[in-house]
């Protein structure tokens, strides 16, 4: 008999540390570790194109208007249109993977992958309707960098940033062990 090798999976990036390194400067909250962090991933993009995790994606863009802001650079309106042009791509990249053969409306998607409401309503806004103010897209942006940081980077590694107490039952433990599977099986890897 045979033994099989694992199969390997190719990455954009060198190893676990260079993520994990990646990981720590997008959410540090220093824009000059956040750039460094950014240019890292537009290397990765650079290797590997549309395979380009979509988490990692949405996390660069919104990271990069963060970074923005902070610089002084562009003006509220100009703001206001990065944030909500990454804000629009966020809510509809994840939303449509889990959009069926029949429509099925983005508030009961966002639903079902606990992304809040007020931020579904908020893209709705940026793409149909009047522009909202600067300071709602910033607190739409934090609310979404946290959401990806829970539901994405922290699983990524193992839960070792997880906030939660370590008291938590099984019973939760083994949802996060079903949600993590159904992320893996929505792409998310």
């Amino acid at each position: 008999r045979r033994r099989l090798k694992p199969l390997r999976t190719v990455v954009a990036w060198r190893g676990r540390s260079e993520w994990d390194q990646v990981m720590v400067g997008l959410y540090c909250g220093d824009s000059r570790l956040q750039q460094d962090a950014l240019d890292r991933v537009s290397a990765w993009k650079s290797r590997y194109g549309p395979k380009m995790p979509l988490a990692v994606d949405c996390t660069a863009e919104l990271i990069r208007c963060k970074v923005l802001d902070s610089s002084g650079k562009l003006k509220s309106h100009e703001l206001i249109l990065s944030y909500g042009l990454a804000l629009v791509r966020f809510v509809n990249l994840i939303t449509e993977r889990k959009q069926k053969m029949v429509s099925i409306p983005l508030r009961q998607l966002a639903r079902e992958v606990d992304i809040p409401i007020w931020v579904v309503d908020l893209r709705h806004e940026l793409t149909h309707g009047k522009l909202p103010r600067l300071a709602l897209c910033r607190k739409g942006c934090d609310v979404v960098l946290d959401w990806l940081r829970k539901m994405y980077w922290s699983r990524q590694l193992g839960n070792n940033l997880r906030e939660e107490s370590e008291d938590e039952g099984e019973e939760e433990e083994q949802e996060e062990v079903e949600a993590n599977a159904e992320l893996d099986s929505d792409g998310w890897e």
